[in-house]
């Protein structure tokens, strides 16, 4: 077995197998059989959350690079905008032309969104983006330092209204408590559609709670931590959750086994998860409307088997540590949760626990090497959070 091998290699001293493409293919395995058996057949995948361009923190994606990333996950199409560049000023202009260009060169397959920076001509730039072909506004209250009550903020909020477009706002980590100014905006324009990202994990109970009869507040599930969108579809209902992968942070193929395997978890029908991969994005952008809601489809508990919550909690600290470059804190906190994986006495969790084991195996002999791409090692992390959080106890 693949972690038997792994695991004879790590005896010896200061010596590390070197981990090569058939190691990982092997690991990732069951977790790609688990997507295709669970996909509902030709539903199309709308990812609602990518970038392109470079960031400010050196992270860049190229057309071609995310295109690739999407036919992974063999999503057909996806919402854009830019990442916080460096030349950003005046008001994101040359990454919003930038970004119209490549979608330009999608083939339909990109949907552009302009990004604003409300200090800065925030209209001015809206109004040119969309006459040039934008679809969308993304607005991030991290990157660009702004609350919601201000003059400019009305102002975006109203002109999305009238042109009929979505608003993407990062509601993620990173920020204060915004709930409050959010939602008296978003009450006063009860037609703006808004699609708050990551899970709006920010203030994910406040917003879901007063946003509740919103008609058009989406959530997107671009989130580290699967917990976040299990609690999700305990709050919102089904027909409000969006796929969305956040690259180049978060992966497609990553995130589509994630949302499946939270669909299943939370009882959603085959209308249900066809919508929450793409059908509800796909009737906001092609027809402008949203599907009608249902009550959400999970209730409030969690139910987490034991040995698989104690894999969650070591493994969920693993991916923090390496984003903040405490690696020795990553591989100490990868190697508990690969502990936690041997257990003579699985019960139903033996399946489980070996795949988990197999990929914290590889992604600890990735992270081991001092040259190796880490994205690997990140992928079979996060799918084996995503399998330790959402396995159904018998």
């Amino acid at each position: 077995m693949l972690e038997t091998r792994i695991r004879r290699s790590r005896k010896l001293p200061n010596k590390v197998r070197r981990v090569n493409d058939s190691d990982y293919r092997q690991a990732v395995a069951p977790f790609e059989a688990e997507v295709r058996r669970m996909r509902p057949p030709e539903t199309e995948v709308i990812d609602a959350h990518t970038h392109l361009g470079l960031d400010e923190d050196g992270r860049s994606l190229t057309l071609e690079q995310l295109l690739a990333q999407l036919d992974d996950a063999d999503a057909r199409r996806a919402c854009v905008f830019p990442l916080h560049d460096p030349e950003r000023r005046p008001s994101y202009s040359v990454p919003n032309d930038r970004v119209l260009a490549w979608a330009a060169e999608s083939e339909g397959r990109l949907v552009p969104f302009c990004r604003l920076d409300p200090t800065e001509n925030p209209i001015g730039e809206a109004e040119r983006c969309l006459a040039k072909g934008a679809r969308g506004i993304k607005l991030h209250p991290r990157a660009q330092s702004f609350a919601f009550d201000g003059e400019e903020m009305g102002a975006i909020f109203g002109l999305a209204e009238s042109a009929g477009v979505p608003i993407l706002i990062h509601a993620g980590r990173g920020l204060p408590p915004l709930a409050d100014g959010l939602v008296e905006l978003a009450l006063r324009h009860p037609q703006a559609v808004l699609i708050l990202a990551h899970g709006a994990i920010c203030d994910q109970g406040i917003l879901t709670t007063r946003l509740a009869d919103h008609p058009g507040v989406l959530y997107d599930i671009s989130c580290f931590f699967p917990l976040d969108v299990v609690e999700l579809f305990a709050r919102v209902p089904a027909e409000r959750i969006v796929f969305a992968s956040d690259p180049p942070y978060g992966m497609p193929a990553t995130t589509l086994y994630m949302a499946l395997r939270v669909a299943a978890q939370a009882g959603l029908d085959e209308l249900a998860a066809r919508r929450l991969l793409g059908g509800t994005m796909a009737s906001l952008l092609d027809d402008g409307v949203l599907p009608a809601v249902s009550p959400p489809r999970r209730g409030p508990r969690i139910t987490l088997s034991g040995r698989l919550a104690r894999v969650y909690g070591y493994a969920s600290l693993v991916g923090p540590a390496m984003f903040t470059g405490a690696r020795e804190q990553a591989m100490a906190m990868l190697e508990m949760a690969l502990a936690s994986t041997r257990d003579p006495e699985p019960g139903s969790d033996g399946e489980a626990l070996e795949t988990i084991g197999n990929a914290l195996s590889v992604a600890s002999l990735v992270m081991a090497s001092e040259e190796a791409n880490l994205r690997p090692a990140i992928d079979l992390v996060y799918r084996s959070l995503v399998r330790a959080a959402t396995e159904i106890p018998d």
